[in-house]
C-alpha cells in the first residue's frame, strides 16, 4: 500500500440514496434523509477513502441533511470524526422549483415529456421558480473560489459532500469542461473521486474510487 496522499487532493462524494431518489421525486432544495441503502452507500465510500489512505484537513457540504449524514458516515468510516465541517446552502442541489416533491411521471404528464426533458437537460433552461445548472454554477464558482480553494493552495486535503448538480458544477471549474461536456457526465451516489490538483487550481489527476455504477441511483436531472 502507498504512503498517505497528503498535498492538494480534493475528495467529491455525492450524497448517498435519498428517500426522493428511491420514491423517484424531484428533490432538489427539499430535505429527505437518506435510504437505508443510502447509508450502506456512504459506509462504502468512506471505506473506500480510508483504503486510499486520504486524511483530511476539513470538509464542506450543503445546508441538507442528506449530504449532511453522508459525510458525517463517511467521516466515521475513516476515523476521523473530528474533521472540521462547513455546511453552506451554497452546496445545496439545484433548485428544482416548481418540479420540487413531483413525481418524474407526474411531470411529464403536467408539462409533457418535451418541455420536462428541457428542463432537466438542458445547461441554461430552468423550470419554473428553479435554477438551470448554468445557475446552480454561479453560486458554486464564487464559494468554490473563496472557501475551498484557499484551503487547497494551503496544502489542506479536503472532502466535499454535496448533491448532484452542485459537485457537477465543481467538476466544471476542476476539468474545465464546457456546457455541452458537462451535460455527457454522471454523479453516481456514493461514488468517491479523488483529484490531485495544480497550482492553477486544475485537475493534474481523477481517480473514481467506484468504477461500478450500475448498483448507484441516477442523478436527478437524468431521464429515468
Amino acid at each position: 500500500m502507498t504512503d498517505a496522499l497528503t498535498d492538494n487532493i480534493l475528495v467529491l462524494v455525492r450524497h448517498g440514496e435519498s428517500e426522493w431518489n428511491r420514491l423517484n421525486l424531484f428533490t432538489g432544495w427539499r430535505n429527505p434523509d437518506l435510504t437505508e441503502k443510502g447509508v450502506i452507500e456512504a459506509r462504502v465510500a468512506g471505506r473506500m477513502i480510508r483504503d486510499h489512505r486520504v486524511k483530511f484537513d476539513i470538509a464542506f457540504t450543503s445546508a441538507l441533511k442528506r449530504a449532511q449524514h453522508t459525510l458525517d458516515i463517511i467521516l466515521a468510516e475513516i476515523n476521523e470524526p473530528d474533521v472540521p465541517i462547513i455546511r453552506d446552502a451554497a452546496l445545496n442541489e439545484r433548485n428544482y422549483g416548481a418540479l420540487s416533491g413531483l413525481n418524474k411521471d407526474e411531470a411529464r404528464k403536467k408539462w409533457g415529456e418535451a418541455q420536462v426533458q428541457t428542463w432537466r437537460r438542458s445547461y441554461d433552461i430552468a423550470p419554473p421558480d428553479g435554477e438551470s445548472l448554468k445557475d446552480t454554477l454561479a453560486r458554486v464558482r464564487p464559494y468554490y473560489d473563496k472557501a475551498i480553494w484557499p484551503q487547497i493552495t494551503a496544502s489542506k486535503n479536503v472532502i466535499i459532500v454535496a448533491h448532484g448538480n452542485s459537485l457537477r458544477s465543481l467538476v466544471m471549474i476542476l476539468e474545465n469542461l464546457t456546457a455541452d461536456e458537462i451535460l455527457e457526465r454522471e454523479l453516481a451516489t456514493g461514488a468517491p473521486i479523488l483529484y490531485r490538483l495544480g497550482a492553477d487550481g486544475r485537475a493534474i489527476d481523477r481517480k473514481d474510487l467506484l468504477p461500478a455504477r450500475s448498483l448507484a441511483a441516477p442523478p436527478e436531472d437524468r431521464i429515468v
